[in-house]
């Protein structure tokens, strides 16, 4: 089958890149990791390569035959899977190094904000120069990694005590990386977000809305059931931003008195039964399993949550009693 390569630079807000994908016979597989289907920058890049499109809410193919994951991560797990992995990473949404895994995600490995425009056709000299680009980056590489080991095997006694040293200075400063890259933005976020509803008169807005279900058992429980939907979940997990906003809203609302305080419990619970779906077909990955279990497991635990969610919310609110006086 004659293959076609291609370049995808990132698109507006992105970053990382450009990636260069070309398919050849035990390696042509587009994996598809977008809820709502194959995402039509996934088609493109299959029809432009003559690669194969992998629903990976449906199947599961070896790493090995992977030639590049399409993503639509909002900057959590998910970015950092497949790049860990040494996987070609192509994410819809313009995110950078960021995640648990942000330090796998490198320029070579990973580009985001990626639309349909960002894909260019290459031709077979561009291709070559790309290449070669890349074989003397791979060189350099490799010397670099034979000087460290001769260098660590001779003074590998005399150095024990500073690699102890180091791993523990190496694990604070990932700590610390991760409160700058991950919580301080999260919490960032949540303050615009109170503000801007305090401010503008939105929460007024939305107490009209929200409040009829949000202050009452049954109107949680509907909220758990319409996030839990297996259509809907796989697109609101992402980043769990819709929980975070939704979160805020009925956080402002309680604190104001429009929603009673006892709610609190059972609406965390209301709001989070999306929370994974997104993830579950990179979990299953992860955990080697068999393409049948993929194509079983995955629709089960959707659907498990229309289940599950509304108990959560009931167990909730039950433990919810005596919190509040």
């Amino acid at each position: 089958m004659e293959y076609t390569a291609v370049k995808i630079e990132k698109g507006p807000g992105g970053w990382g890149g450009p990636l260069i994908l070309k398919p050849k016979p035990g390696k042509d597989k587009i994996l598809s990791v977008t809820g709502g289907g194959i995402s039509p920058v996934a088609k493109k890049i299959a029809e432009l390569t003559g690669a194969t499109i992998v629903d990976a809410f449906k199947t599961v193919v070896p790493d090995d035959e992977i030639l590049a994951a399409v993503i639509d991560c909002g900057g959590t797990a998910r970015c950092g899977v497949y790049p860990k992995k040494k996987i070609l990473t192509v994410n819809l949404t313009p995110v950078g190094q960021s995640g648990p895994l942000a330090k796998f995600i490198t320029e070579e490995l990973y580009v985001s904000g990626v639309t349909e425009k960002n894909i260019i056709v290459l031709d077979k000299l561009e291709v070559e120069d790309e290449e070669t680009h890349v074989n003397i980056l791979e060189e350099k590489t490799r010397s670099k990694s034979v000087s460290r080991e001769k260098e660590n095997i001779v003074g590998k006694i005399g150095k024990g005590i500073g690699n102890i040293v180091s791993i523990f200075y190496s694990a604070g400063r990932d700590s610390i990386d991760s409160v700058i890259k991950n919580i301080l933005p999260f919490m960032a976020f949540v303050s615009m977000i109170i503000g801007i509803i305090l401010k503008t008169g939105i929460g007024d807005v939305i107490a009209k809305i929200i409040a009829p279900y949000s202050g009452s058992i049954g109107g949680l429980i509907v909220i758990s059931i319409i996030a839990a939907i297996p259509i809907l979940s796989p697109l609101l997990g992402p980043g769990a931003v819709i929980a975070q906003v939704v979160g805020v809203l009925i956080g402002v609302e309680i604190g104001k008195g429009n929603i009673p305080p006892q709610y609190a419990l059972p609406a965390l619970f209301a709001i989070n039964p999306q929370v994974g779906c997104d993830f579950i077909p990179v979990g299953l990955s992860l955990g080697e399993a068999e393409p049948e279990t993929v194509e079983v497991g995955v629709p089960a635990i959707l659907f498990s949550r229309l289940i599950t969610g509304p108990i959560a919310v009931i167990i909730a609110y039950f433990f919810s009693f005596g919190l509040y006086k």
